[in-house]
């Protein structure tokens, strides 16, 4: 008996079944929390009424944290209540409570339903540790969107589309490095690159990198774009050009060429179109409006020194 694989089974067993319990047991948890908001707002006479003074709330909570702990204080009850009205109207409660309540705690502090709902999505979609969705919410995520419309951001559900490209991308994108004199274009851009590398596959689901300097040849002549990268979620490849400095005219048309590429070399029929996108240090007015009719999307990014 080789005795060493038995105990490593043995652990392995014992790890994986306690997994289990700690999922099934969060689950249990955020739906008790759910049921006694539903409980508090229904004793309160309904969502209007309970708007206005909590008396009741603070009078319960003085005894259920006494007779079982400061997890049923007041401010615990009140976020219990906004827990219920946040999923209330969906009716589709029980598919969103894989967070933990450690993450509610935070998302439930957004009185702006779309900005919730974003970072909601974000920690579903991505699998976001509490502190990965601290560091998002710092970062004002939400603020750098590429929404089309900002005040309509739905929570998604297993009965729900996934999110679009102009759902995930960030303007600006933050690229943690301090900027330095020091560091030549070609060093700076490779660095920069290898971030963005990361930064994707943290941005939405689904990406897959392809590759950097990805080589594209048509008609005997090689480009080299800068990343492509595929996204099973959207059945899309994207590529993306880097620029260190503004963006100007000819970028688009750069850019333009090696989706076209792809389109017709690594594209089958059963994908959908490229997703183009241009990051550059800057984007000026005429990119913009330059661009506004074409199949690209523009970003820029912007350094952020780590203490």
């Amino acid at each position: 008996m080789n005795y060493f694989d038995k105990i490593k089974n043995i652990i392995e067993e014992k790890e994986v079944n306690e997994k289990v319990r700690y999922l099934e047991s969060n689950k249990e948890t955020i739906k008790t929390y759910f049921e006694i908001g539903r409980l508090l707002i229904e004793a309160q006479g309904g969502e209007t009424r309970a708007k206005y003074g909590d008396n009741l709330v603070k009078e319960w909570s003085i005894k259920l944290s006494k007779e079982y702990g400061r997890g049923y204080d007041y401010t615990n009850l009140t976020r219990m209540k906004k827990l219920y009205l946040m999923f209330e109207k969906l009716g589709t409660a029980c598919q969103q409570f894989n967070l933990s309540w450690s993450h509610y705690r935070y998302l439930l502090k957004f009185d702006d339903e779309n900005e919730r709902n974003y970072y909601i999505n974000l920690c579903t979609q991505n699998n976001l540790s509490v502190r990965k969705l601290i560091n998002a919410i710092k970062e004002d995520q939400f603020s750098r969107l590429s929404y089309a419309d900002k005040k309509n951001v739905k929570l998604i559900t297993n009965n729900t589309k996934s999110l679009s490209i102009n759902d995930m991308l960030l303007d600006p994108i933050i690229i943690n490095i301090e900027e330095s004199d020091k560091l030549s274009e070609k060093a700076l851009k490779r660095y920069i690159l290898k971030e963005l590398g990361h930064i994707f596959m943290q941005m939405g689901v689904g990406f897959t990198l392809v590759g950097e300097e990805y080589k594209l040849t048509y008609l005997n002549k090689n480009f080299y774009a800068d990343l492509v990268l595929f996204n099973y979620n959207l059945n899309a490849f994207t590529v993306i050009e880097l620029k260190t400095k503004k963006a100007k005219y000819k970028d688009v048309h750069q850019l333009l060429l090696y989706k076209d590429i792809i389109d017709n070399m690594l594209k089958r029929d059963f994908h959908n179109k490229t997703i183009a996108i241009l990051i550059s240090k800057e984007n000026d007015e005429f990119i913009i409006e330059y661009v506004s009719d074409m199949d690209i999307l523009l970003s820029s990014y912007k350094f952020k020194c780590e203490l």
